[in-house]
């Protein structure tokens, strides 16, 4: 009996994916940005929150391969004068977190409302399923654009 792994890369899946060109560079960049990410206060050339470095006559520099630019700046820099590419990198850390809590948060409802569901039965799973039924019937988007409108007219 083979374990787990030997399957997975015995399957057509992972055959597929190794032969894809597309498939691979995506991994490969997706697997950099994350890197980057998570070790950004390594890998950033600057720290993006060290307000002692900035330098307001490095303002709005383009970025290193135009004309005016220059080498130490590879994007470039913003009004402020901080470099655009640690500040994606360290912004990076931020949206990793967030979708990382929110996939988490998913999960753990998903796991709590599937076990009620299914050791309870009957009236509670029909109304969980019910549920589910009405909140998938709306757009993301319109859901989206109601949160925001209510969370503005309270706050």
């Amino acid at each position: 009996m083979s374990s787990r792994w030997q399957r997975f890369f015995d399957s057509d899946v992972w055959f597929s994916f190794r032969t894809s060109p597309v498939a691979m560079v995506a991994a490969l960049v997706a697997l950099l940005c994350a890197f980057c990410a998570f070790f950004a206060p390594w890998v950033a050339p600057y720290d993006p929150f060290d307000l002692a470095a900035l330098d307001l006559s490095d303002a709005r520099l383009p970025p290193a391969w135009s004309e005016e630019g220059q080498p130490r700046y590879l994007l470039g820099t913003d009004d402020q004068g901080r470099d655009i590419l640690s500040a994606l990198m360290y912004g990076a850390r931020i949206s990793l977190l967030v979708g990382l809590a929110s996939v988490l948060l998913s999960v753990v409802i998903g796991v709590s409302l599937g076990l009620l569901s299914g050791f309870v039965g009957g009236r509670v799973d029909a109304l969980i399923m019910r549920t589910c039924d009405v909140m998938l019937s709306f757009p993301s988007i319109l859901v989206a654009l109601l949160i925001d409108g209510v969370g503005r007219a309270l706050f």
